[in-house]
Protein backbone atom coordinates (compact mmCIF):
# COMPACT_ATOMS: atom_id res chain seq x y z
CA UNK A 1 0.00 0.00 0.00
CA UNK A 2 1.33 3.34 -0.86
CA UNK A 3 2.26 6.06 1.49
CA UNK A 4 0.39 9.79 1.94
CA UNK A 5 3.64 10.39 -0.42
CA UNK A 6 2.50 7.73 -3.22
CA UNK A 7 5.55 5.56 -2.28
CA UNK A 8 5.11 1.45 -2.23
CA UNK A 9 7.74 -0.07 -0.61
CA UNK A 10 7.52 -4.43 -1.06
CA UNK A 11 10.08 -6.60 -0.46
CA UNK A 12 11.66 -8.49 -3.61
CA UNK A 13 9.67 -11.39 -4.43
CA UNK A 14 10.10 -13.46 -7.42
CA UNK A 15 12.47 -13.23 -10.71
CA UNK A 16 10.90 -10.48 -11.42
CA UNK A 17 11.65 -8.20 -8.77
CA UNK A 18 14.89 -9.15 -8.41
CA UNK A 19 15.80 -8.35 -12.09
CA UNK A 20 13.98 -5.07 -11.16
CA UNK A 21 16.52 -4.71 -7.69
CA UNK A 22 19.51 -5.93 -9.98
CA UNK A 23 18.39 -3.21 -13.11
CA UNK A 24 17.40 0.07 -10.94
CA UNK A 25 20.73 1.35 -10.74
CA UNK A 26 21.06 0.82 -14.82
CA UNK A 27 18.67 3.60 -14.93
CA UNK A 28 19.41 5.78 -12.04
CA UNK A 29 23.25 6.35 -13.55
CA UNK A 30 22.89 6.74 -17.44
CA UNK A 31 24.49 9.15 -18.82
CA UNK A 32 26.70 9.03 -15.50
CA UNK A 33 30.34 9.21 -16.77
CA UNK A 34 31.83 7.66 -13.79
CA UNK A 35 30.15 5.00 -12.88
CA UNK A 36 31.05 1.64 -13.42
CA UNK A 37 28.15 -0.71 -14.13
CA UNK A 38 28.93 -4.09 -11.95
CA UNK A 39 28.19 -7.58 -14.03
CA UNK A 40 24.68 -8.46 -14.01
CA UNK A 41 25.08 -12.00 -13.16
CA UNK A 42 27.72 -11.16 -9.83
CA UNK A 43 25.38 -8.80 -8.63
CA UNK A 44 22.91 -12.03 -8.51
CA UNK A 45 25.37 -14.08 -7.31
CA UNK A 46 25.72 -11.92 -4.56
CA UNK A 47 22.58 -11.87 -3.23
CA UNK A 48 21.83 -15.16 -3.81
CA UNK A 49 20.48 -16.06 0.19
CA UNK A 50 20.31 -19.75 -0.94
CA UNK A 51 23.38 -20.31 -2.39
CA UNK A 52 26.39 -17.82 -1.39
CA UNK A 53 28.00 -18.29 1.89
CA UNK A 54 27.37 -14.96 4.00
CA UNK A 55 24.21 -15.69 4.65
CA UNK A 56 24.70 -18.30 6.12
CA UNK A 57 26.02 -16.08 9.03
CA UNK A 58 23.45 -13.66 8.09
CA UNK A 59 19.65 -12.69 7.42
CA UNK A 60 18.68 -10.62 4.71
CA UNK A 61 15.67 -8.82 3.26
CA UNK A 62 15.46 -6.24 -0.23
CA UNK A 63 12.98 -4.04 -0.58
CA UNK A 64 12.21 -1.94 -3.61
CA UNK A 65 10.22 1.55 -3.62
CA UNK A 66 7.83 2.38 -5.64
CA UNK A 67 6.04 5.20 -6.81
CA UNK A 68 2.81 4.57 -9.77
CA UNK A 69 4.04 1.34 -10.42
CA UNK A 70 7.94 2.65 -11.07
CA UNK A 71 11.14 1.33 -9.31
CA UNK A 72 12.58 4.81 -7.81
CA UNK A 73 14.80 3.49 -4.98
CA UNK A 74 16.34 0.15 -3.18
CA UNK A 75 17.32 -1.19 -0.04
CA UNK A 76 18.46 -4.11 2.03
CA UNK A 77 18.30 -4.68 5.70
CA UNK A 78 20.84 -7.15 7.31
CA UNK A 79 21.15 -8.91 10.48
CA UNK A 80 24.92 -9.98 10.45
CA UNK A 81 25.17 -12.64 13.45
CA UNK A 82 29.11 -12.73 12.83
CA UNK A 83 29.33 -9.08 13.18
CA UNK A 84 26.97 -8.96 16.09
CA UNK A 85 28.83 -11.91 18.08
CA UNK A 86 32.30 -10.42 17.39
CA UNK A 87 31.60 -7.04 18.43
CA UNK A 88 29.12 -7.82 21.17
CA UNK A 89 26.80 -5.67 19.95
CA UNK A 90 22.88 -5.44 18.65
CA UNK A 91 23.22 -3.87 15.12
CA UNK A 92 21.56 -3.93 11.72
CA UNK A 93 22.81 -2.67 8.77
CA UNK A 94 21.45 -1.83 5.29
CA UNK A 95 23.46 -2.12 1.78
CA UNK A 96 22.68 -1.87 -1.78
CA UNK A 97 20.77 1.25 -1.30
CA UNK A 98 19.92 3.45 -4.69
CA UNK A 99 17.65 6.08 -4.50
CA UNK A 100 16.32 9.00 -6.61
CA UNK A 101 16.46 12.06 -5.04
CA UNK A 102 13.97 12.61 -3.41
CA UNK A 103 13.98 12.73 0.82
CA UNK A 104 10.61 11.07 0.94
CA UNK A 105 11.85 7.71 -0.98
CA UNK A 106 15.15 7.58 1.27
CA UNK A 107 13.16 8.14 4.51
CA UNK A 108 11.03 5.36 3.39
CA UNK A 109 13.52 3.20 2.64
CA UNK A 110 15.47 3.45 5.57
CA UNK A 111 12.75 3.06 8.01
CA UNK A 112 12.01 0.28 6.06
CA UNK A 113 14.93 -1.06 6.88
CA UNK A 114 15.34 -0.34 10.27
CA UNK A 115 11.83 -1.33 11.22
CA UNK A 116 13.00 -5.01 9.87
CA UNK A 117 16.22 -4.81 11.64
CA UNK A 118 14.79 -4.07 14.74
CA UNK A 119 12.29 -6.79 14.62
CA UNK A 120 15.24 -9.01 14.59
CA UNK A 121 16.91 -7.39 17.77
CA UNK A 122 18.87 -4.66 16.32
CA UNK A 123 19.58 -1.71 18.58
CA UNK A 124 21.00 0.75 15.46
CA UNK A 125 21.23 1.09 12.10
CA UNK A 126 24.08 1.19 10.23
CA UNK A 127 25.71 1.07 6.66
CA UNK A 128 25.91 1.07 3.77
CA UNK A 129 27.64 -2.90 3.58
CA UNK A 130 26.85 -4.62 0.47
CA UNK A 131 26.58 -6.85 2.48
CA UNK A 132 29.55 -6.38 4.44
CA UNK A 133 32.67 -4.66 5.39
CA UNK A 134 34.11 -7.40 3.87
CA UNK A 135 32.58 -6.32 0.37
CA UNK A 136 32.05 -2.54 -1.34
CA UNK A 137 30.82 -0.25 1.16
CA UNK A 138 30.52 3.21 1.82
CA UNK A 139 29.02 6.49 0.66
CA UNK A 140 31.40 8.37 -1.31
CA UNK A 141 31.21 11.82 -0.22
CA UNK A 142 34.25 13.76 -2.03
CA UNK A 143 35.56 12.61 -5.24
CA UNK A 144 33.19 12.43 -7.37
CA UNK A 145 34.99 13.42 -10.81
CA UNK A 146 37.36 10.15 -11.01
CA UNK A 147 36.19 6.28 -11.85
CA UNK A 148 35.57 4.12 -9.01
CA UNK A 149 38.28 1.48 -8.82
CA UNK A 150 38.23 -1.94 -8.63
CA UNK A 151 35.93 -3.23 -5.33
CA UNK A 152 35.32 0.07 -4.54
CA UNK A 153 31.67 2.28 -4.43
CA UNK A 154 30.17 5.45 -6.40
CA UNK A 155 27.00 7.31 -5.96
CA UNK A 156 25.75 10.49 -6.90
CA UNK A 157 26.64 13.81 -5.24
CA UNK A 158 22.96 13.89 -3.32
CA UNK A 159 23.62 10.27 -1.78
CA UNK A 160 25.32 12.09 1.30
CA UNK A 161 22.97 15.26 2.29
CA UNK A 162 20.19 12.72 1.18
CA UNK A 163 21.14 10.48 4.08
CA UNK A 164 21.63 13.25 6.51
CA UNK A 165 18.22 14.95 5.82
CA UNK A 166 16.51 11.11 6.82
CA UNK A 167 18.34 11.44 9.93
CA UNK A 168 21.49 9.46 9.67
CA UNK A 169 25.06 10.74 10.53
CA UNK A 170 28.26 9.92 10.43
CA UNK A 171 30.08 6.30 11.45
CA UNK A 172 33.30 5.92 10.26
CA UNK A 173 35.39 7.70 7.35
CA UNK A 174 37.15 5.63 4.94
CA UNK A 175 40.17 7.32 3.05
CA UNK A 176 41.37 6.05 -0.35
CA UNK A 177 44.98 7.41 -1.49
CA UNK A 178 46.14 7.55 -5.06
CA UNK A 179 48.92 8.39 -7.03
CA UNK A 180 50.68 7.96 -10.60
CA UNK A 181 53.40 4.25 -10.18
CA UNK A 182 56.18 6.11 -10.89
CA UNK A 183 55.80 8.73 -8.30
CA UNK A 184 55.14 7.00 -5.60
CA UNK A 185 58.27 7.45 -3.03
CA UNK A 186 59.07 4.10 -1.94
CA UNK A 187 63.11 5.27 -0.84
CA UNK A 188 61.95 6.59 2.64
CA UNK A 189 59.89 3.84 3.78
CA UNK A 190 62.39 1.04 1.98
CA UNK A 191 65.15 2.20 4.70
CA UNK A 192 63.06 1.32 7.64
CA UNK A 193 61.83 -1.36 5.97
CA UNK A 194 65.00 -3.00 5.17
CA UNK A 195 66.00 -2.70 8.55
CA UNK A 196 63.33 -4.36 10.40
CA UNK A 197 62.83 -7.00 8.22
CA UNK A 198 66.80 -8.45 9.01
CA UNK A 199 66.32 -7.90 12.37
CA UNK A 200 63.01 -10.43 12.22
CA UNK A 201 64.08 -12.30 9.79
CA UNK A 202 61.25 -11.29 7.47
CA UNK A 203 60.85 -12.47 4.10
CA UNK A 204 57.97 -11.59 1.55
CA UNK A 205 57.18 -13.87 -1.40
CA UNK A 206 54.09 -14.09 -3.94
CA UNK A 207 51.46 -16.07 -3.86
CA UNK A 208 51.92 -20.24 -5.18
CA UNK A 209 49.78 -20.49 -8.34
CA UNK A 210 50.53 -24.08 -7.72
CA UNK A 211 49.84 -24.40 -3.97
CA UNK A 212 47.21 -21.57 -4.08
CA UNK A 213 44.26 -23.15 -1.88
CA UNK A 214 47.03 -23.38 0.51
CA UNK A 215 48.04 -20.06 0.78
CA UNK A 216 44.59 -19.36 0.78
CA UNK A 217 43.98 -20.87 3.36
CA UNK A 218 47.31 -18.80 5.22
CA UNK A 219 46.09 -15.94 4.17
CA UNK A 220 42.34 -16.10 5.94
CA UNK A 221 43.85 -16.62 8.99
CA UNK A 222 45.85 -13.92 8.86
CA UNK A 223 43.21 -11.45 7.50
CA UNK A 224 41.01 -12.63 10.73
CA UNK A 225 43.46 -11.93 13.31
CA UNK A 226 45.54 -8.96 11.69
CA UNK A 227 42.19 -7.09 11.21
CA UNK A 228 40.41 -8.09 14.34
CA UNK A 229 41.04 -4.62 15.79
CA UNK A 230 39.71 -2.18 13.29
CA UNK A 231 36.66 -0.73 13.52
CA UNK A 232 33.57 -3.03 11.88
CA UNK A 233 35.55 -5.34 10.57
CA UNK A 234 33.51 -8.48 10.52
CA UNK A 235 35.86 -12.15 10.24
CA UNK A 236 35.05 -14.16 7.16
CA UNK A 237 34.04 -17.72 7.00
CA UNK A 238 36.38 -20.02 5.49
CA UNK A 239 33.34 -20.47 3.05
CA UNK A 240 33.50 -16.91 2.07
CA UNK A 241 37.07 -16.38 2.14
CA UNK A 242 37.63 -19.38 -0.08
CA UNK A 243 34.91 -17.97 -2.47
CA UNK A 244 36.08 -14.81 -2.67
CA UNK A 245 39.97 -15.94 -3.25
CA UNK A 246 38.53 -18.20 -6.06
CA UNK A 247 36.83 -14.81 -7.99
CA UNK A 248 40.00 -13.22 -7.67
CA UNK A 249 42.63 -15.84 -8.89
CA UNK A 250 40.84 -14.98 -12.36
CA UNK A 251 42.32 -11.09 -12.26
CA UNK A 252 45.10 -11.29 -9.37
CA UNK A 253 48.89 -11.23 -10.01
CA UNK A 254 50.63 -13.43 -8.22
CA UNK A 255 53.74 -10.26 -7.59
CA UNK A 256 50.91 -8.26 -6.43
CA UNK A 257 49.73 -10.70 -3.84
CA UNK A 258 52.35 -11.39 -1.39
CA UNK A 259 52.68 -13.61 1.78
CA UNK A 260 55.21 -12.41 4.59
CA UNK A 261 56.81 -15.36 6.55
CA UNK A 262 59.43 -15.01 9.72
CA UNK A 263 61.10 -18.24 9.40
CA UNK A 264 58.82 -20.09 7.15
CA UNK A 265 55.33 -18.97 9.07
CA UNK A 266 53.17 -16.78 7.30
CA UNK A 267 52.43 -13.60 9.76
CA UNK A 268 51.51 -10.91 7.06
CA UNK A 269 49.83 -10.33 3.39
CA UNK A 270 49.22 -7.78 0.92
CA UNK A 271 47.01 -7.93 -1.75
CA UNK A 272 46.84 -5.31 -5.14
CA UNK A 273 44.22 -6.00 -7.82
CA UNK A 274 44.54 -4.56 -11.59
CA UNK A 275 41.91 -2.10 -11.65
CA UNK A 276 39.74 -4.15 -13.87
CA UNK A 277 37.29 -1.64 -13.58
CA UNK A 278 38.90 0.01 -16.48
CA UNK A 279 37.61 -3.00 -18.44
CA UNK A 280 34.16 -3.68 -16.68
CA UNK A 281 33.22 -0.45 -17.80
CA UNK A 282 33.14 -1.21 -21.52
CA UNK A 283 30.84 -4.25 -20.40
CA UNK A 284 28.18 -2.05 -19.36
CA UNK A 285 27.24 -5.06 -17.18
CA UNK A 286 26.92 -7.82 -19.80
CA UNK A 287 28.91 -10.75 -20.57
CA UNK A 288 26.73 -11.64 -23.64
CA UNK A 289 26.64 -10.92 -26.77
CA UNK A 290 30.01 -8.46 -27.11
CA UNK A 291 30.86 -7.62 -22.95
CA UNK A 292 33.36 -10.63 -22.30
CA UNK A 293 35.27 -9.59 -25.25
CA UNK A 294 35.43 -6.31 -24.62
CA UNK A 295 36.51 -7.26 -20.96
CA UNK A 296 39.04 -9.52 -22.10
CA UNK A 297 40.78 -6.76 -24.62
CA UNK A 298 40.48 -3.47 -22.17
CA UNK A 299 42.06 -5.89 -19.73
CA UNK A 300 45.26 -6.06 -21.19
CA UNK A 301 45.05 -1.92 -21.33
CA UNK A 302 44.72 -1.56 -17.81
CA UNK A 303 47.47 0.48 -15.85
CA UNK A 304 46.14 1.07 -12.42
CA UNK A 305 45.94 -0.98 -9.53
CA UNK A 306 44.27 -1.07 -6.02
CA UNK A 307 46.48 -1.73 -3.16
CA UNK A 308 43.41 -3.53 -1.31
CA UNK A 309 45.00 -5.13 1.97
CA UNK A 310 47.90 -4.94 3.91
CA UNK A 311 48.38 -6.15 7.52
CA UNK A 312 50.58 -8.53 9.92
CA UNK A 313 49.88 -10.51 12.69
CA UNK A 314 50.03 -8.57 16.09
CA UNK A 315 53.36 -9.35 17.21
CA UNK A 316 55.21 -7.73 14.11
CA UNK A 317 52.86 -4.92 13.66
CA UNK A 318 54.88 -1.91 14.99
CA UNK A 319 57.77 -3.55 13.97
CA UNK A 320 58.10 -1.33 10.49
CA UNK A 321 57.70 -4.90 8.54
CA UNK A 322 54.78 -3.50 6.81
CA UNK A 323 56.52 -0.70 5.04
CA UNK A 324 58.01 -3.37 2.82
CA UNK A 325 54.57 -4.80 1.52
CA UNK A 326 54.09 -1.39 0.26
CA UNK A 327 57.58 -0.80 -1.25
CA UNK A 328 57.26 -4.50 -2.81
CA UNK A 329 54.03 -4.07 -4.04
CA UNK A 330 54.80 -0.86 -5.79
CA UNK A 331 58.18 -2.06 -7.27
CA UNK A 332 56.50 -5.04 -8.54
CA UNK A 333 53.36 -3.00 -10.06
CA UNK A 334 56.04 -1.22 -12.24
CA UNK A 335 57.43 -3.94 -13.31
CA UNK A 336 54.46 -5.55 -14.47
CA UNK A 337 53.61 -2.11 -16.73
CA UNK A 338 51.40 -0.62 -14.03
CA UNK A 339 52.75 2.74 -14.10
CA UNK A 340 49.34 4.33 -14.26
CA UNK A 341 47.42 5.28 -10.87
CA UNK A 342 48.11 3.64 -7.86
CA UNK A 343 45.22 3.72 -5.18
CA UNK A 344 45.48 2.20 -1.87
CA UNK A 345 42.30 1.89 -0.20
CA UNK A 346 40.37 1.98 2.44
CA UNK A 347 42.07 3.41 5.36
CA UNK A 348 39.98 4.42 8.22
CA UNK A 349 40.43 7.90 9.32
CA UNK A 350 41.72 7.05 12.71
CA UNK A 351 44.42 4.28 11.45
CA UNK A 352 47.55 6.92 12.19
CA UNK A 353 50.26 4.08 11.39
CA UNK A 354 48.42 3.64 7.49
CA UNK A 355 47.57 6.95 7.51
CA UNK A 356 50.74 8.50 7.83
CA UNK A 357 52.52 5.50 5.66
CA UNK A 358 50.83 6.97 2.81
CA UNK A 359 51.23 10.29 2.80
CA UNK A 360 55.34 9.98 3.63
CA UNK A 361 55.07 7.62 0.55
CA UNK A 362 53.80 11.14 -1.36
CA UNK A 363 50.00 9.76 -2.20
CA UNK A 364 47.45 12.24 -1.36
CA UNK A 365 43.99 11.70 -0.18
CA UNK A 366 41.52 12.22 -3.12
CA UNK A 367 38.47 10.35 -1.89
CA UNK A 368 36.71 9.82 0.84
CA UNK A 369 33.66 6.96 1.89
CA UNK A 370 31.35 7.40 4.74
CA UNK A 371 29.62 4.74 6.81
CA UNK A 372 26.12 5.95 8.41
CA UNK A 373 24.69 5.45 11.70
CA UNK A 374 21.22 5.91 12.68
CA UNK A 375 20.55 4.75 16.45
Amino acid sequence: MADSQGIDIVAVEGKKALKEFIEFPFALYRGNANWVAPLRIAVKDLLDRKKHPFYRNADAEFFLARRDGKVVGRIAAIIDRNHNKFHGESAGFFGFFECENDLAVAQGLLATARQWTSQRGAQLLRGPVNPSTNYECGILVDGFDADPKVMMTYNPTYYPDLLERAGLRKAKDLYAYGGLAPQVDVKKIERVANKAMAKHEFRIRPIDLKNFDADVMRVWEIYNSAWSVNWGFVPMSREEFVLMGKEMKQILKPELVLLGEVKGQVVGFALALPNVNHALKKAEGSLLPTGLLKILYHQRLVKDVRVIALGVTEEYRTTGVAAGFYATLVRNALKLGYDGECEMSWILEDNTLMNRSAELMGVKRYKTYRIYEWN
